[in-house]
């Protein structure tokens, strides 16, 4: 499959501020690609944008949104629009995780996540999708994790909404195959960002890649027409462990070895 041409598309990165999101900005910017960044952080994005337009002599438009509320996307899809802007390459990145026992988060941190990680996700791809279609040029990058391999005790939540972005990810691959249009499921282990500080994780003595290194290799999966990809080779033995073991032993393994990484809750 051929490399895509990236310097005569446009990219709606969303969680662009930090990053695996902003390690995709730069990295697309690389290629010339046109970008549309998003985030809660206005301020962030703007001095990410003006780097990355000097650097590359790329157009990028910033648009601050908090992709947890209800109608978020369909609203930062109408200012796009209105903006007169059109997406070929569309990153959704945005997420977030809480390690917890179950019962000790709020029901609104659920929500949110659950808004983020999954209806926010699958509203962008669904209204962007169509005119990908009609031109048969696009792409759309879910970002799950290894944690959509198994279920996850201690981050259920978590864990069971990236399982819902690998499997939306690959069924709709197999769905809109020869459309022109290519989906890919990055899922990515433990990666040096925000993201173990946001969900109060201890990571300590777990190795970490860069996020470099993740998008890097996220692009070259994308252009050999992958359908799902797991960075490492560790992270992907770990990923198959379903397919050597019963579900409830893998269960019980994660339950045993993330027990002792639950960090007191804060208040």
């Amino acid at each position: 499959m051929t490399s895509l041409p990236f310097e005569r598309m446009t990219a709606l990165v969303s969680g662009a501020s930090s990053g695996i999101g902003r390690c995709f900005a730069e990295a697309l910017a690389q290629r010339g690609c046109h970008l549309i960044l998003t985030a809660r952080s206005g301020d962030a994005l703007q001095q990410l944008a003006a780097q990355l337009r000097v650097r590359h002599g790329i157009r990028v438009l910033v648009i601050a949104a908090d992709l947890a509320q209800a109608g978020a996307a369909a609203a930062l899809y109408a200012e796009i629009t209105a903006a007169g802007w059109t997406v070929d390459l569309l990153v959704n990145n945005a997420g977030f995780g809480k390690w917890r026992h179950f019962l000790d988060e709020s029901a609104d941190t659920y929500q949110r996540m659950l808004m983020l990680n999954i209806v926010a996700l699958t509203e962008l791809t669904r209204l962007l999708l169509p005119a990908m279609q009609a031109r048969r040029l696009g792409a759309v990058i879910n970002v799950a994790s290894t944690a959509a391999f198994q279920p996850l005790p201690y981050i259920a939540v978590y864990g069971a909404s990236k399982a819902y972005v690998l499997h939306l990810t690959e069924a709709l691959a197999a769905e809109y195959e020869g459309s022109g249009v290519r989906f890919l499921a990055l899922c990515p282990g433990n990666t040096r960002t925000r993201f173990t500080e946001v969900a109060n994780a201890d990571v300590s003595g777990m190795a970490a890649a860069s996020p470099e290194s993740v998008v890097a290799s996220a692009l070259r999966a994308l252009d050999a027409g992958r359908h799902y990809h797991v960075p490492g080779r560790m992270n992907y033995l770990t990923a198959q462990l379903p397919r050597w073991l019963t579900r409830r032993q893998v269960t019980r393994l994660v339950a045993t070895l993330f027990a002792k990484r639950i960090m007191p809750k804060v208040l």
